[in-house]
């Protein structure tokens, strides 16, 4: 099943759709687990919401819905003011679960996020990662994230997307 934009049926959402994190569903997106070759690269989502609880007018935690199931979490972070520009406006995390890999919701949230992105008036969206066999490399590039060149202090490669507005515009539903 490839992801596409959530809709409504009757009173049934159906269909990849961004939520906000709440008391009801922080529990079932604390489980959610990544395929073991990939826990190294990104961290749990506990530890991203607690990073989130930290930085409120940073950071942008969503889950991802596919109907009534949770296949995922992102996290993006805007903080225009910071000094370092890759802070801006960023893809922190992204967890998609093990089972539900390959599906289009990492593609889904990623473009939910640059529509937000967007919405904030940012042009461009950074993201960072380690170059690794199971990496994100390649995901990300098919995405339209070009290496820049740089390193951050983690030395993790630094990749960018420039913004259009009209770019996948109205392919992610995001709530909240």
């Amino acid at each position: 099943m490839r992801a596409t934009p959530g809709r409504t049926v009757g009173e049934v959402l159906s269909g990849p759709r961004l939520e906000p994190v709440t008391q009801e569903n922080v529990g079932a997106a604390c489980k959610l687990k990544l395929r073991p070759d990939q826990e190294n690269l990104v961290d749990p989502v506990a530890w991203s919401l607690a990073t989130a609880y930290t930085a409120p007018d940073i950071a942008w935690p969503r889950l991802i819905y596919d109907g009534d199931q949770l296949v995922g979490f992102i996290m993006g972070a805007f903080d225009p003011g910071n000094p370092a520009e890759l802070h801006h406006s960023y893809l922190w995390r992204l967890n998609i679960g093990a089972e539900h890999q390959g599906s289009g919701y990492g593609r889904f949230a990623a473009e939910g996020l640059c529509q937000e992105a967007i919405r904030r008036g940012r042009h461009r969206l950074t993201v960072s990662y380690r170059l690794h066999e199971n990496g994100p490399e390649g995901f990300y590039e098919r995405l339209g994230f070009r290496p820049t060149g740089e390193h951050n202090h983690a030395g993790e490669v630094i990749a960018e997307r420039i913004l259009t507005a009209d770019a996948k515009a109205g392919q992610a539903t995001a709530h909240g």
